[in-house]
């Protein structure tokens, strides 16, 4: 088949799913695997190129909602009338309903299922063990700087938080993103803050940024220096690498407990 893929997550699913060789085209955003590098690019996700997605003929185009703004993608592919199927998953249980909704759609459906539950298991064996960690450690996850963007309870990263026995201090709003004011991350005084900011190389995103903020001095992690810079990719999009994020994390959560899964 001749596949598109319209954001990065979709072509980590496909390359999870072992079709990688399938894809002949994807947006200006997707970075692994490395063997897609040469591939034709279709634009940036909110502004993706039909022109060019018409022009390879695909079998199959796979679209996301993932990002506010992505609609027009959509609506787009319904009004040139090219196959497409729509992912938009939240949860680490959406997640593997996606990588099951790709296997059907390409006519690898056991493929599918298969990896799916691989997803769900690998996830499982962490469970298992923050189940016996006594203290959770509370993080505040930053995906945005200004103003402050951060998952809330509806978002794979609160169940990331919990697999590697930590918090998600936004864990009681009912929002998969939330708009924070700063001083509400002050009220709520994380020990450990982790900054993912969407888009961004991990390379532009500095800590000097936390240090300077108002009143944040008074923070645990500020006063302990538990601020860390983390590797976007692996805990901002929706796909199987999320597992390579968790287990980063759970090495810097609780190195001892985890290290057999690390």
């Amino acid at each position: 088949m001749r596949i598109l893929s319209l954001c990065p997550s979709n072509t980590e699913i496909c390359s999870y799913l072992g079709v990688e060789e399938w894809l002949v085209g994807i947006d200006d955003y997707s970075d692994w695997p490395l063997s897609v590098q040469s591939l034709p690019r279709l634009g940036p996700d909110l502004s993706i190129n039909m022109e060019k997605v018409e022009a390879l003929k695909p079998d199959l185009v796979l679209a996301s909602l993932s990002v506010p703004g992505m609609e027009k993608n959509v609506q787009e592919l319904v009004r040139r009338n090219i196959p497409h199927i729509v992912l938009n998953p939240n949860s680490l249980q959406e997640i593997a309903e996606s990588i099951m909704a790709v296997g059907r759609a390409l006519g690898i459906e056991d493929i599918g299922k298969l990896k799916a539950q691989e997803f769900l298991k690998d996830m499982d064996r962490f469970k298992k063990v923050a189940d016996g960690i006594t203290h959770k450690k509370s993080i505040y996850w930053e995906w945005w700087p200004n103003p402050l963007f951060s998952p809330g309870k509806l978002n794979w990263l609160t169940e990331i938080s919990s697999l590697a026995g930590g918090r998600n201090i936004l864990d009681d709003i009912e929002m998969a993103s939330v708009q924070i004011p700063p001083e509400d991350i002050i009220k709520k005084n994380p020990e450990y803050i982790c900054l993912a900011w969407v888009g961004v190389p991990i390379h532009k995103i500095k800590k000097q940024v936390v240090f300077k903020r108002n009143g944040w001095d008074k923070i645990m992690a500020v006063n302990n220096r538990n601020i860390f810079i983390m590797e976007e990719p692996l805990f901002c999009r929706p796909s199987p690498r999320l597992l390579e994020g968790l287990k980063q994390l759970a090495n810097l959560l609780h190195p001892e407990q985890f290290n057999s899964l690390t």
